[in-house]
């Protein structure tokens, strides 16, 4: 500072140096007492994901559905973008990709990582002791389901953080050619399916092709599956099984009771804020019912338009359900011989389910009754 200015400046008034001193001291959070502290604007923390699923499936959408809620709950601090299967790895190899940090996340399904331990297949495949999806969500969060199922992940040296969320409604037995009267018309055929639903059907008979849901259609239309099974009316619809088969049977047991796994590599996960975990969670909570809430407009308005379209759905006869109940009591007799953590899910699923079970079954009415009521065609007196 020259003489003049010093000369001129009134005693006991600090310089414009020293103020702008002060302000920098303040933003450290060591400001002299009484002076405000400066706010300093954050990058938000981006974050890479990928499903498993093709970019028009109704199970992308839900993966965006959970970014988009993590994205505005946040404010934008955290930002999710979710790229459609294929895009960075294969729909297989998204676990992995997770794991070593090739992704920050992904969304997709536990029967998935079947290969890596059957155990985890429990999760999605079979009967679940007469639970439904919803009942195996409770399990998963409050009865030892979740800490069974990272330490399975932790066994596998696979460093990531899993929330389990989207009750699926029952999964049909399958698309075919001509329906499925008996389960020995199962004997020979060329089947696709996936986890612990491959030794269901082939207890059955079929030879099975585990196939990711891009490539279905495709093995259908030029002849290297005979039948094949999926998820949902709005996923089997937008994948082209109305082109492919035009018959339908509805009701199983083999993938009756499945949710949607969200993934994080864990170490980016667990060096999130505190604040911005507690938002994960609940978005997972919150993305939970309005996927389940979803689902029932889409698939039932999908379910009705191929019916217009000329597609045929069947009941599964009764005989065929009871057949695959007993095909899962043989795969599970040699999984959990095979495997002492098949046997520690299965046996902490069937405690949980004898008494949720006994509870729901005792406690809901039946909504058909109601349906029928209402709805079913009145004889005439």
């Amino acid at each position: 500072m020259d003489k003049d200015v010093k000369a001129t400046q009134a005693p006991g008034k600090p310089s414009r140096r020293r103020f702008l001193t002060s302000a920098a001291v303040g933003a450290t959070g060591t400001a002299i007492a009484g002076f405000p502290m400066i706010a300093v604007a954050q990058s938000p923390i981006s974050m890479r994901w990928q499903s498993t699923w093709p970019a028009k499936d109704i199970f992308h959408e839900y993966a965006l559905d959970f970014a988009k809620k993590v994205n505005e709950m946040s404010g934008g601090r955290l930002k999710i973008e979710v790229l459609p299967a294929g895009a960075v790895v294969k729909a297989f190899e998204l676990l992995d990709a997770v794991s070593k940090g090739t992704l920050d996340g992904g969304h997709g399904v536990v029967a998935y990582w079947y290969g890596k331990n059957t155990a985890v297949a429990l999760w999605g495949s079979g009967p679940a002791f007469g639970m439904d999806p919803n009942m195996v969500l409770a399990w998963h969060n409050y009865g030892g389901g979740k800490e069974l199922l990272d330490e399975i992940y932790k066994n596998l040296n696979l460093d990531v953080k899993s929330f389990l969320y989207g009750p699926m409604p029952t999964q049909p037995f399958g698309w075919f050619k001509k329906p499925v009267t008996k389960a020995s018309d199962m004997k020979g055929v060329k089947f696709r399916t996936v986890g612990l639903a491959v030794d269901i059907y082939k207890e059955l008979g079929a030879a099975v092709n585990p196939l990711p849901g891009a490539e279905i259609v495709p093995a259908l239309d030029r002849g290297l599956l005979d039948a094949a099974e999926f998820n949902n009316a709005s996923s089997d619809r937008l994948l082209g099984f109305p082109d492919v088969a035009k018959n339908c049977m509805l009701q199983s047991f083999h993938q009756c009771s499945e949710q949607f796994e969200i993934l994080f590599n864990k170490k980016r996960y667990d060096a999130l804020p505190t604040d911005l975990k507690s938002i994960i969670d609940y978005a997972v909570q919150a993305a939970s019912a309005d996927m389940s809430w979803k689902a029932i407009d889409r698939y039932s308005t999908d379910y009705g338009e191929m019916q217009k379209s000329g597609v045929k759905f069947w009941k599964t006869p009764d005989a065929i359900l009871k057949a695959q109940l007993d095909a899962w009591d043989k795969v599970i007799a040699a999984k959990e011989a095979e495997n002492p953590s098949f046997k520690k899910v299965n046996d902490s699923m069937r405690a949980f389910a004898q008494r949720a079970c006994r509870w729901q079954n005792d406690t809901l009415v039946d909504f058909k009754m109601a349906y029928n009521h209402f709805f079913a065609a009145k004889k005439k007196g």
